[in-house]
């Protein structure tokens, strides 16, 4: 491990006496009311006011009929995956997935919960290509990828770093091809594209409250759609899938996918400042594209005329001439530093010396080993990822693998001061040194 604080560039440079995050919980009090509130009324469990308090004003802040509060982020795309894939091809056979032997179009720059879901229901995602304006799935390469796979009826995207995709283009591909969307907006509550909120543009659309998301509930998450049969299918889901009868009667598989009433008294109190923290986010970003616009880098893009992100987390790409000799394996890099040149290893390298969390953009999901072996579709062609290589064996150009490679996380907590930020600024000036 490089010894950054005995590096002569970064003399002068104290680490920061408490740890500046990533993306960490912001509480401001209110969250605590409501929590205590359901324990004094003895409302701890899966029902109670706290949860329809969130669904309620859930859905009015995004503008969907019907919102279903749950566990997890996941456990609301696994439902908004099966619901979808049910009203494609019917109810599956106890034992068997709901997608078993099918194909599904992803977003390939994701977390991987937001793919997993599909082999939760036995089908096999084929990774679609991320274009260089807003990091999302591109449209072209969708279109290419319903050239190849013509049967496929279902597409799950995310909205990546909480900048909305191009969703006018992508919905209309999936009209044309009779395919229902999974929009995964965990990263995106409060984005807007054209006007309108993202969790809007599925069939079923997903909300998380996870720790580090820009409202949270330390856990928690929520299915959002216009159809109350959808709605009332995935509430029966979640609590085990029991029927109305007086004793535990189940004729279909369930799951234990119910929101908490705790988790939903603090997500109840996080959310009247959703709009307070996306300030503080874009602050944060327009403090970096200012102190780092003299550096060969850019900020993660995002479509100006027709979006507006939530800057959940602010990314910096590093140009391609500038990036210093490097390379990654599964688990480790290893780079050669040049004078006037730096990469993301050495950058997070020095943030994490002094303090700072900092973190690699989302590896895509056709380079990990769970997924390696599964179709990718680039504009030019498809493939299979077997390296890094950004031109992949058949002369694809693989867009996503390309962000990795010179891409990374800034540290985007909105509780880090503007001094602060200043000392992380500085941190990545003297890497290119």
């Amino acid at each position: 491990m490089k010894d950054y604080r005995a590096d002569a560039r970064f003399q002068g440079i104290e680490p920061f006496a408490k740890k500046v995050w990533l993306s960490s919980p912001t509480m401001h009090g209110d969250e605590q009311r409501w929590v205590d509130e359901a324990i004094q009324t003895n409302w701890v469990s899966t029902v109670g006011a706290n949860i329809n308090e969130v669904e309620r004003i859930v859905c009015g802040k995004v503008g969907r009929k019907y919102a279903v509060g749950l566990s997890a982020g996941t456990a609301a795309l696994h439902l908004a995956v099966k619901l979808c894939a049910e009203r494609l091809y019917g109810q599956p056979k106890v034992g068997h997935g709901a997608l078993e032997g099918r194909k599904v179009f992803c977003s390939d720059m994701t977390f991987d919960a937001t793919v997993n879901p599909v082999a939760y229901e036995g089908g096999e995602a084929v990774f679609v290509d991320t274009e260089r304006d807003t990091w999302n799935m591109d449209p072209a390469a969708l279109e290419k990828a319903f050239e190849l796979y013509p049967e496929v009826k279902l597409i799950v995207l995310a909205h990546l770093y909480g900048v909305p995709g191009k969703m006018d283009a992508l919905r209309d591909i999936a009209r044309r091809h009779g395919a229902l969307i999974v929009e995964d907006a965990a990263e995106s509550f409060g984005a807007t594209y054209k006007g309108i909120q993202t969790g809007m543009f599925g069939d079923a659309s997903v909300l998380s409250f996870n720790g580090n998301k820009i409202v949270t509930g330390s856990s928690g998450g929520i299915l959002l759609t216009d159809s109350e049969e959808d709605a009332n299918k995935a509430r029966k889901w979640s609590t085990q899938s029991r029927e109305d009868a007086p004793w535990y009667q189940h004729e279909e598989l369930g799951y234990n996918y119910r929101m908490s009433n705790i988790i939903a008294g603090v997500v109840r109190g996080q959310l009247p400042y959703l709009e307070e923290h996306i300030a503080q986010k874009r602050a944060i970003y327009e403090r970096y594209r200012e102190g780092l616009r003299d550096l060969p880098v850019q900020m993660n893009p995002f479509d100006a005329g027709n979006s507006v992100p939530n800057y959940w987390l602010s990314c910096m790409l590093i140009d391609s001439d500038a990036m210093c000799e490097t390379v990654r394996g599964e688990k480790d890099a290893l780079y050669i530093h040049e004078a006037g040149k730096s990469c993301p290893t050495e950058i997070l390298g020095a943030l994490t010396a002094f303090n700072a969390e900092g973190r690699p953009i989302w590896k895509p999901m056709h380079m990990q080993p769970i997924y390696r072996m599964h179709p990718f579709v680039t504009v030019s062609g498809s493939g299979r990822a077997r390296s890094n290589a950004y031109i992949q064996e058949n002369g694809a150009v693989d867009v996503g693998a390309d962000l990795f490679h010179r891409g990374l996380c800034l540290p985007s907590d909105n509780k880090m001061t503007a001094k602060q930020q200043e000392i992380v600024i500085e941190i990545i000036h003297r890497c290119f040194e």
